[in-house]
């Protein structure tokens, strides 16, 4: 018998296909409507809920480790944070890529001293510094199940970063995702929640495949506001650009900053409709005119501006004209 006329490779898949359809399961629209399913939890409500697959992205600097670093205590601890509130303690694993593991120990160290909560559930981390044989490549199999003998109880996994945890393949072609996407559909049946924390290219868009967006409930970018400045840390501007069964004020993008007072570490936010205006009155009281404001703030018509003053007026943010004087400095400078 010839080669071409059996393969016995070709042969075994098709046997090993044909197994997997037999394990199959289907149910009729009855038997859907009538199964008694639990409904999901909130565990960082809204954004992130039981088996929920998410991703964070962000320019290098702009403070994502900072962020989730509040995310995954806020979760742990049954806590605050930012707008968001988790219901109740849930057991967390955090996995680091790529900083050193005093790093990260001071990192979270400076967080956990700032808290007005105790960490009642389990926040385990996995860091590169303390492998003796490095760290696992999710993209493969092996590396895959070195985490999973670690996920008993764990309710939400943090991966920071897909560039250092997912080594396979090219970044930009959709076939080297598919394997991350393949497991963390199994741990979402399994009842665990994934956030996903990525770069951004210099266009400021995640880097790599959109086909990532496929499967995600949520995807989170952090930019930084139009008139930052390096001296302000960690200051960005939190935008939804998916989110499935969240609308309305969940939605709406805020401008959050850390900053420190006391020796303890302070989280503010306002929303961006709500920071612009603050800002348009600030150049306004400088005597910009409103080209320049426009200018300045990267808005891209008179006409928002001249909304934004409106709503400055309404507050009293802007003095009276007669008190302005001539234009000083730009925010971006101050």
């Amino acid at each position: 018998m010839k080669n071409s006329d059996f393969d016995l490779g070709e042969a075994l898949l098709n046997l090993e296909q044909a197994e997997n359809r037999k394990l199959l399961k289907v149910v009729s629209i009855e038997q859907l409507l009538s199964l008694e399913i639990p409904p999901r939890d909130n565990i960082l409500t809204p954004i992130i809920t039981s088996q929920s697959i998410s991703m964070l992205y962000g320019i290098r600097g702009v403070g994502k480790t900072h962020f989730v670093i509040g995310i995954a205590l806020a979760v742990s601890g049954g806590g605050c944070f930012l707008k968001w509130r988790a219901e109740k303690p849930y057991n967390v694993l955090y996995i680091d890529g790529e900083m050193p593991a005093v790093v990260v120990q001071e990192r979270f160290s400076r967080h956990i001293v700032s808290l007005d909560y105790e960490i009642t559930g389990s926040l385990n981390i996995i860091t590169p510094d303390l492998q003796k044989y490095g760290m696992p490549n999710l993209s493969t199999v092996d590396g895959q199940a070195a985490i999973e003998q670690h996920l008993d109880n764990v309710k939400l996994v943090i991966l920071d970063n897909l560039s250092t945890l997912c080594r396979s393949g090219k970044e930009n072609e959709g076939e080297s995702w598919l394997p991350v996407q393949e497991w963390a559909l199994r741990l979402r049946s399994k009842g665990i929640s994934i956030l996903f924390i990525h770069h951004a290219g210099k266009a400021g868009l995640q880097r790599g495949t959109s086909r990532r967006e496929d499967v995600l409930d949520t995807v989170i970018n952090l930019r930084r506001p139009a008139d930052y400045h390096p001296s302000e840390g960690a200051k960005f501007e939190i935008h939804f650009e998916k989110a499935r069964g969240l609308y309305g004020d969940d939605v709406k993008p805020f401008e959050a900053m850390l900053t420190e007072k006391d020796g303890r570490l302070l989280w503010t936010y306002k929303d961006v409709e709500e920071s612009l205006t603050e800002k348009v009155a600030h150049l306004f009281n400088e005597g910009f005119k409103p080209g320049e404001i426009a200018e300045e703030l990267n808005i891209r018509s008179k006409g928002t501006v001249s909304k934004h003053r409106k709503k400055a007026l309404a507050r009293g943010l802007i003095k009276d004209a007669n008190d302005v004087q001539c234009k000083k400095f730009p925010v971006s400078h101050i």
